[in-house]
């Protein structure tokens, strides 16, 4: 309670620091970006400014009594920069030798500075992060890429996984994860606990929840479009950095002058080497319910590892080209020996994600500019339950799951003027999937097995309109024909956002989306009980196209270093595909098609002042299914469903040094009731009438930057996180398993939230 007052009197609304009042201010060798980043923070204003113009530039500056224009005018000369400000707030930066930018494009940028610096709403409903500029955030020393997006409203992590989220209401797979134009299926390091994206070679990343643009499809929930590096610096570049849980690299190393460059990263657990504290929470959590945390005679060797690389190349200022390659790769091998019957139980389990793409931006001339890329995508899941007697294999139970994921799209992009801009383009993909049960004893069995394809053809078009003074409109329309199902589904979508005073404005989305690929429960449980969501392809029958209808509305409030964003929203959800089996049914293991309803509002509050951050969050979320044959046919609870949600920070940043603390609180997810009888667990009392206890948690996080030494440019990082201080015992999920039969009994498995885990880092940056 105490938290919640502190917060309370942060978000209270306080005068605004007028830019014509000087304050005392000083750099000591500051990075321009930090540099400008204290102005902000100082003179409540706000900057615009190409990040080439001001990499690896410094700044120093005696403390003193200065104005806003004082300020600048020291800065000007010494980094060769001009300022320019607008609407006496926004000051657009650049090097003494550009023209000018033009003002309308500020518009775009509805809150900067969104939960912290680095995070951004933009007025086409997308949030925009930038890692390299990205603050602290509580829990995090390093920006994890899908652990920094479930701060954002609207998105939940139940099960504290970084990669099974849900966004207002949806599932985990109908997000989809796109690298430099590559769709990622691997889930993440660690079952999930990482995300399997490194952050240091990442360079934009856009999250859009509503009114997507046409250029996206597949996915109902969610776009998070991830883009690595494209600038080519002039020096050679790298970092060297470890956590508790892995070590990792980065180069950058530019080959031809402003022309060609290539940076490479890697990223490595070390627990075959160390085991910290750190690692042994995470993994106390991921195998908490299975044999290998049931058993503490086995061997269990587990590791995980990513690398990429990326070529940049410009051969003229209207052409840009780039080559990338991504590997995600997890490997489990556990060892069990059974000497009562002279046998040994060996699990393997390997997931990994390779993939590969191909870019090209051509500017045909000062209007109109052309996209084209191609991508190829490799996912696999191989488990094999090997048993040996003596020296003999007497079986192997192997379960597989496999993507090939390959695809072409072009797009030209015309500014017919300062105001409007049109977006015509086609892609085409070509999606394989198959998965499949073998068990071999004397001969092989085959035990489920599948492998569909289905090639899609899309074209797209989009307008965009933009007037500061009356409203912004982009309207859009998708339309794809799905080869193999024989089906053309047809997808508008639109945003209006309009400026109804000075300081208050509206938004409003709608849209359509459709989606061919999905995760299932697998028909056949395995030993091990992980990894036990394969996916599979639509197939028109069993398995139709899954279509998402959603329209929003809301408002978005910004006055005196205060924001506030209100937004409701409706979402349907139709042809989702459900097996029986995982609603406890043992006598129907079929797959039965429902639907889900969802309607939620999101608000978010964010109060900063001086060198104090402060957010509030909170979600509202209810989600009704229904499915064929299941519950008497009558709505119930979605497995999604979290009622309220809160979350909110306070952070701080001064010379160098940053901390925050972050507190989370939340209703639980439902459950289905069990009755203990004398013959095993009943289920009466209908699906997913129960919940789970309130869950919170409090997270703290802090940083330190500082140079090395004065006569080189080697500067390091260090920080501590420590998640869940309290050490709280929250109940996270109930769920029932071993009902592949009639025979088999039914046991309950009750999984919890991570314990109290610190984390260390440390980087070298040169």
């Amino acid at each position: 309670m105490r938290l919640i007052y502190v917060c309370f009197l942060i978000l209270l609304p306080s005068l605004a620091s007028s830019q014509e009042e000087a304050f005392y201010i000083e750099f000591k060798d500051e990075s321009v970006a930090e540099a400008f980043t204290k102005i902000e923070y100082t003179y409540d204003v706000l900057f615009s400014y190409n990040d080439n113009d001001i990499i690896n530039k410094r700044i120093s500056l005696k403390r003193q009594k200065r104005t806003l224009r004082e300020v600048l005018q020291a800065l000007e000369f010494p980094v060769k920069l001009s300022y320019k400000i607008v609407n006496n707030r926004y000051i657009i930066i650049n090097q003494f030798l550009k023209e000018n930018i033009d003002v309308n494009e500020l518009d775009k940028v509805i809150v900067r500075s969104y939960l912290t610096k680095g995070i951004e709403k933009n007025n086409d409903a997308s949030f925009k992060l930038l890692p390299s500029k990205l603050g602290i955030l509580p829990g995090l020393t390093e920006p994890d890429i899908l652990e920094s997006v479930q701060l954002l409203p609207g998105v939940l992590s139940p099960n504290e996984t970084a990669s099974g989220f849900f966004v207002r209401g949806g599932s985990s797979d109908q997000n989809r994860l796109i690298w430099d134009g590559i769709n990622i299926y691997h889930k993440g390091h660690l079952f999930g606990m990482i995300s399997p994206l490194n952050p240091n070679i990442t360079s934009e990343i856009k999250f859009i929840n509503k009114g997507t643009h046409t250029r996206y499809g597949e996915r109902l929930s969610s776009v998070i479009d991830i883009s690595s590096k494209s600038t080519i610096s002039k020096t050679v570049k790298s970092q060297f950095g470890f956590n508790g849980i892995n070590v990792d690299a980065l180069i950058e190393v530019p080959v031809v002058e402003d022309k060609l460059n290539i940076i490479g990263s890697f990223r490595r657990s070390y627990d075959d080497a160390l085991n910290t504290f750190t690692f042994n929470q995470l993994t106390d959590k991921v195998f908490e319910g299975t044999k290998i945390n049931k058993s503490d005679d086995g061997n269990n060797m587990f590791s995980f590892f990513d690398y990429s690389v990326k070529l940049n190349f410009k051969p003229n200022k209207n052409n840009s080209l780039y080559a990338s390659i991504i590997s995600i790769d997890n490997q489990l091998d556990y060892t069990l020996g059974d000497t009562e019957n002279n046998r040994r139980l060996n699990d393997k389990l390997v997931t990994s994600n390779m993939g590969y793409g191909l870019g090209w931006r051509m500017k045909w001339n000062e209007k109109t500019t052309q996209n084209t890329n191609a991508f190829f995508s490799e996912y696999k899941l191989n488990y094999n339950f090997i048993t040996v007697e003596g020296d003999t294999q007497i079986s192997d139970f192997e379960k597989r799951n496999t993507i090939f994921d390959s695809g072409f799209s072009s797009e030209v992009i015309i500014d017919r003027s300062k105001a409007t801009q049109i977006t015509f383009g086609y892609q085409y993909a070509l999606k394989d999937v198959a998965f499949a049960f073998l068990n071999t004893t004397n001969l092989s069995f085959v035990l489920d097995t599948e492998d569909n394809t289905i090639q899609t053809h899309s074209v797209y078009g989009q307008y965009n309109y933009k007037n500061p003074k009356l409203f912004n409109l982009s309207f859009g329309l998708r339309t794809t024909y799905f080869n193999e199902l024989d089906a053309v589904r047809l997808e508008p979508r639109i945003v209006v956002y309009k400026p109804l005073l000075k300081n208050l404005k509206f938004q409003a989305t709608a849209e359509i989306k459709n989606q061919i690929i999905s995760e299932i429960d697998e028909t056949i449980l395995s030993d091990l009980s992980l990894e036990n969501r394969l996916w599979r392809l639509a197939d028109g029958n069993a398995f139709p196209i899954i279509n998402g209808q959603q329209v929003s509305a809301g408002f978005i409030y910004s006055k005196n270093r205060l924001s506030i964003d209100i937004d409701t929203y409706y979402k349907k959800l139709k042809n989702i595909t459900a097996l029986s089996l995982g609603f406890l049914n043992p006598e129907n293991s079929s797959f039965n098609i429902g639907g889900q309803n969802i309607v939620g509002l999101d608000v978010f509050v964010k109060k900063r002042f001086s060198i104090f951050n402060s957010w509030l969050s909170y979600s509202f979320n209810k989600s009704e299914s229904k499915f064929e044959n299941l519950n008497n046919n009558k709505d119930f609870t979605s497995k999604s469903n979290v009622t309220h949600s809160v979350s909110t920070a306070l952070s701080y940043k001064q010379d160098g040094f940053q901390f925050a603390l972050g507190w989370k609180w939340q209703t639980g997810k439902p459950y289905t009731i069990a009755n203990e009888r004398s013959n095993g667990l009943e289920f009466n009392n209908g699906i997913n009438t129960g919940k789970l206890p309130i869950y919170h948690r409090l997270d703290f996080s802090s940083t330190y930057n500082f140079k090395i030494s004065k006569r080189n440019k080697l500067r390091a990082k260090a920080g501590i996180s420590v998640r869940n201080i309290f050490n709280r015992k929250n109940l996270i999920s109930k769920e029932y398993i071993g009902n592949n039969s009639l025979e088999d009994p039914i046991q309950l498995m009750e999984k919890f939230s991570i314990g109290i885990t610190p984390n260390l880092m440390f980087r070298l940056y040169w």
